[in-house]
């Protein structure tokens, strides 16, 4: 019998406040042994690319696949997603993959200081839960402080890519990081017209398929 996961829950409940479970990440990833690691970050420490509210993360499986120098990392808040995420990448023997169940609203922190230094070189926040309500906005997941602080552990020249299909969503997202004076955007005078990662999500694909439109921007890090 297929499992039926609620498609919305509520990050401000009181049993998603709990800290994310840091895990170990040294043995969490494969270890890159062969000092500057092929894209010239730090010897030892692939770069990172945190995807929040990957779901059931076959954006990421994907990526993963093709991208064996690149240590990637999902967030979910709904657990059943994880552990069937998980499962699936336990079955193709991937070890740069990894998913954490959490709220990242409430757990940004301690996630992002655990990370290795300066290996967060990509962000992405895609097709969020829009949650139209007035007064349910405040339950959306990119909020200023969430902003400060992915650009803070952000490396520098790092990108953050967002996109959604809810245009109100979407600028809402791309205004609220546009506010930070260490990010540039891309293409500021344009939403972008294809996904520069080049890996679409099963929701860009079904909303591409009812020729509706998609709303993405990319924004880079500025060096100091």
């Amino acid at each position: 019998m297929p499992i039926r996961i609620r498609q919305h829950v509520n990050p401000l409940a009181r049993k998603f406040q709990s800290p994310i479970a840091i895990p170990d990440w040294q043995e969490i990833y494969q270890r890159c042994d062969r000092g500057a690691s092929p894209l010239g970050y730090p010897s030892g420490n692939r770069p990172i690319h945190l995807d929040i509210g990957c779901a059931r993360g076959r954006f990421l499986l994907n990526l993963a696949q093709q991208n064996p120098e690149v240590n990637y990392l999902g967030i979910e808040i709904r657990r059943q997603l994880v552990d069937l995420a998980n499962q699936e990448r336990d079955e193709l023997g991937l070890t740069n993959l990894h998913y954490l169940f959490g709220n990242m609203n409430s757990s940004a922190k301690i996630l992002l200081e655990s990370l290795p230094k300066n290996s967060l070189t990509t962000i992405s926040i895609q097709f969020p839960d829009p949650w139209f309500k007035k007064k349910h906005n405040k339950r959306r997941v990119v909020q200023p402080d969430l902003v400060k602080l992915l650009v803070d552990y952000l490396a520098e020249e790092g990108e953050i890519f967002l996109q959604s299909d809810i245009k109100e969503v979407a600028v809402e997202m791309r205004d609220r990081f546009a506010a930070n004076s260490n990010l540039i955007q891309q293409h500021p005078e344009i939403w972008l017209e294809t996904n520069p990662l080049n890996v679409p999500t099963e929701r860009e694909l079904y909303v591409l398929e009812q020729n509706l439109p998609v709303y993405r921007v990319l924004f880079k890090k500025s060096t100091t």
